[in-house]
C-alpha cells in the first residue's frame, strides 16, 4: 500500500513557514534579523515565493513568548488578518492560517474561512493546532483538557467546519462535550472545502488527522524519521478511504563546505537563550508529545524544524529523501529568509527541478 501511496504522489511542493513571529527560527541571539517578522518583510516574502513558484504559505501562532533574552515568539502577527492582507496581495500562491481550538468558536472561524476563501478564489487553509502550552493559554484563565481529550475536542471542531462549509449538511446539528449547535446555518460557503492540516506527531495526533484532515504537518528530529511517521498516517488514513498529505518544515543551513555549515549551526546553539529554550522544552514536553525525540540544542537551533546541513548539493539530497519517504510538501525556514530565499532559488531549486521532483 505504501510503494502504491508513493507512486500515486504529486511532486514535491514548495511551501515558506513564515517569520510571522519575532526571532524565528532560532531560540538563540545569533545573527538575529530584528525586523523579519514585521508585515512589510512577509509580504515581501509571500510576493518573492509566489514569483519562485511556491505553492504554501505557513504561519506561526502564538499569543506569548518563552521569555530569556529572546522572548522567543514573544511578538507576532495574528494569522487570519495577517491571511487576509497576503490573499489581497498574492495571485496563486495557497496561504494557510493556524488557529488555536480552546481560543476560538468553530462558527467564528468558519464564518472567517469562508470569508478568505471567497476573497482569494479559494486559496485559503488552516492549520489547527489542539494547544500545549500551559503558560500561554494560562494567561487567559483557558484549561488545557488532558491530551487525548484535546484532540476529542479537535475532532468535533473540524466536524463542525466541515459541515458550515458545505450546504448539504445544513441545518447542522452537534452535540458534543464540547459543542452544541442547534440548526445551525452558515453563508456564504466556500466553492470547495478548504485545506485542513493538524500539526502533531502523538498518537491522538495522528489518529485524528487520519481520519478528518487534508494535511499532517509533522516534525521529526531527523529525515529518516519522517518515513514511519508517513507510512503511519497513510495506513490509518487509508482505513477511512482517505488520503492526507504531509509537510515538514525542514531548516536549511548551507555553505560551501559542510564544515561550514556546520560550524554555522554550532555558532547558533553556542548563542542559546537557554532561559527560553528550557521554557519551550518545558511546554512542549508538558502538552505537545510532538517533540520528545527532540535535543534542546536541536530546538534551539531551529525551534523544531528538522536540520537539514551541509552543503547545497547535501540539502538538495535530504530533499529528495523526505519525498521518497513520502512527503508532498516543504514549508522552509532559513537562518535569514529574504537573503536565504534567494540562495535557495539559485543554488538548490534548479537541482531539485532537474531531478523531476519540482516542477519548473
Amino acid at each position: 500500500m505504501a510503494e502504491a501511496h508513493r507512486t500515486a504522489r504529486r511532486m514535491l511542493s514548495l511551501g515558506l513557514f513564515m517569520p510571522n513571529c519575532s526571532n524565528m527560527p532560532s531560540i538563540s541571539t545569533h545573527e538575529v534579523v530584528s525586523d523579519q517578522w514585521t508585515y512589510a518583510e512577509n509580504e515581501l516574502l509571500a510576493q518573492r515565493a509566489e514569483a519562485l513558484g511556491f505553492d504554501y504559505l505557513f504561519p506561526v501562532s502564538r499569543w506569548r513568548g518563552f521569555g530569556g533574552e529572546t522572548n522567543f515568539l514573544g511578538t507576532s502577527l495574528e494569522t487570519t488578518t495577517w491571511a487576509a492582507a497576503l490573499l489581497r496581495t498574492t495571485e496563486r500562491i495557497n496561504i494557510f492560517s493556524t488557529v488555536h481550538v480552546p481560543l476560538f468558536h468553530p462558527f467564528v472561524v468558519a464564518k472567517m474561512g469562508a470569508t478568505l476563501a471567497h476573497m482569494s478564489s479559494d486559496r485559503w487553509g488552516l492549520n489547527v493546532v489542539s494547544g500545549w502550552s500551559a503558560r500561554e493559554f494560562g494567561m487567559m484563565g483557558v484549561e488545557l483538557a488532558e491530551h487525548s481529550r484535546r484532540y476529542e475536542r479537535t475532532a468535533a471542531f473540524i466536524e463542525i467546519l466541515r459541515g458550515l462549509w458545505d450546504s448539504t449538511q445544513q441545518p447542522l446539528n452537534h452535540h458534543s462535550d464540547w459543542y452544541r449547535v442547534i440548526d445551525g446555518e452558515a453563508s456564504p460557503i466556500p466553492q470547495r472545502q478548504p485545506q485542513i492540516a493538524n500539526a502533531g506527531t502523538s498518537a491522538d495526533a495522528q489518529s485524528m488527522t487520519a481520519r478528518l484532515c487534508d494535511w499532517a504537518f509533522i516534525s521529526t528530529p531527523s529525515i529518516a524519521a519522517v518515513g514511519s511517521i508517513v507510512e503511519s498516517i497513510a495506513s490509518q488514513a487509508a482505513v477511512h478511504h482517505r488520503r492526507v498529505r504531509t509537510a515538514i518544515f525542514p531548516f536549511l543551513l548551507w555553505a560551501d563546505s559542510r564544515s561550514e555549515a556546520e560550524d554555522r549551526l554550532a555558532a547558533i546553539i553556542a548563542s542559546k537563550d537557554s532561559v527560553a529554550v528550557d521554557n519551550w522544552l518545558h511546554d512542549l514536553t508538558a502538552g505537545s508529545g510532538s517533540f520528545d525525540d527532540f535535543t534542546k540544542d536541536m530546538l534551539a537551533a531551529s525551534g523544531g524544524g528538522v536540520h537539514v546541513v551541509g552543503t547545497a548539493a547535501d540539502v538538495v539530497e535530504q530533499l529528495i529523501e523526505a519525498h521518497r519517504l513520502g512527503v508532498d510538501a516543504v514549508m522552509l525556514t532559513f537562518p535569514q529568509y529574504r537573503d536565504d530565499l534567494e540562495r535557495f532559488a539559485r543554488d538548490i531549486q534548479p537541482a531539485l527541478v532537474d531531478a523531476n521532483i519540482v516542477a519548473p
